[in-house]
């Protein structure tokens, strides 16, 4: 769930057109400046509100799909 719209917004805010389900955040040159724009775009697009320890342990489309996934249920 959502791990489409989470690669795009990783595209987005990086800049960048490599990036899979398994792609990491920070491998790709992220950082946490950067992770705000992705925690705010996050919120927006799926009406939830995670933390920097979210992101932080779930750097991947996938993985933060299924922190989504968790905090919605």
């Amino acid at each position: 769930m959502g791990v489409d719209v989470i690669a795009e917004i990783f595209r987005r805010v990086l800049e960048t057109v490599d990036v899979d389900g398994d792609s990491d955040f920070f491998d790709m040159g992220g950082d946490s400046l950067i992770a705000t724009r992705v925690l705010s775009a996050v919120a927006r697009h799926f009406d939830v509100e995670l933390s920097f320890e979210d992101f932080f342990a779930a750097p991947t489309p996938t993985a933060l799909a299924n922190v989504i996934a968790s905090v919605r249920a």
